[in-house]
């Protein structure tokens, strides 16, 4: 009797990607917090914030734009995956996974496509609205181009491996959403989200340059901003090359901790 080969994890895990990403869209409340509250802030705080940022010509809502992109990847990664895995934990869907014959890679190989999707619809929306509401115009030159797509793979990458990581934090998948948005939304805060980072107290820009999303949006100013808002940043530079390193330093943590702290079952369930 001749075996019948298993496909191949990638072949599995993209199967698993379509799987996700139809899941998420026939759960509402999902697609609205993920996409919808990105768009609603930038709606909101655009009709709200007036000015430009200090000296350089640029019209703070491009600059809340481009941190807003940045946001939404976060969002779309870190929180919605994160929340996702803890409640399949929660509700048993990892367990019974974990019993079947898909490759285990197969299952985070399907998460990373949904992200990466999802992360790519929610800056494409974001940047047209951007684009037509404030001016927000795309990176000008093919490097601004290729730091614009490094930055947000790194982005999605870092944020994605942070989001597994994060899952298995909550007690519970009804909790989850309330444990990961607190540091989400305090990201957002020190991180040059919905003010000038330079403006930030000196403890607060140390605090927020420790982790991903500061980074990830001086990236993104970097590429879709004029040169003339380098006046702005602490560092009168876009520090390309620190930001690559900040991003990889957080991804092999991540990485580390996907791999010594995932779980497959809940806790009470040994």
């Amino acid at each position: 009797m001749t075996a019948v080969a298993m496909p191949s994890p990638v072949r599995i895990g993209l199967s698993r990607g379509a799987l996700e990403l139809k899941a998420f869209f026939r759960e509402r409340e999902a697609v609205v917090f993920s996409l919808g509250m990105p768009v609603i802030l930038l709606l909101i705080f655009g009709t709200i914030f007036k000015g430009q940022v200090g000296h350089t010509g640029v019209d703070f809502r491009q600059y809340f734009a481009a941190g807003i992109i940045a946001s939404g990847i976060m969002s779309t990664t870190f929180v919605s995956l994160g929340v996702a895995i803890a409640q399949e934990r929660d509700d048993g869907t990892l367990k019974r996974l974990y019993g079947t014959p898909m490759p285990k890679a197969a299952y985070f190989i399907g998460k990373t496509i949904a992200a990466l999707v999802l992360s790519t619809l929610e800056t494409v929306l974001l940047f047209a609205l951007g684009h037509l509401l404030f001016g927000l115009k795309p990176p000008s030159t093919p490097e601004r181009w290729l730091t614009f797509a490094w930055v947000f793979v790194g982005g999605v990458t870092v944020c994605t491996l942070l989001g597994i990581a994060i899952s298995s934090v909550p007690r519970s998948g009804r909790s989850a959403a309330a444990v990961l948005n607190v540091p989400y939304l305090v990201l957002q805060f020190i991180s040059g989200v919905y003010f000038t980072f330079g403006d930030l107290p000196s403890g607060v820009q140390q605090a927020g340059a420790l982790f991903p999303l500061k980074w990830i949006s001086q990236g993104l100013r970097s590429a879709l901003l004029p040169d003339t808002l380098l006046a702005a940043e602490p560092a009168h530079t876009w520090e390309h090359g620190r930001t690559a390193l900040v991003l990889a330093a957080w991804g092999v943590a991540g990485l580390v901790l996907c791999l010594t702290t995932f779980r497959w079952k809940r806790r009470r369930d040994g």
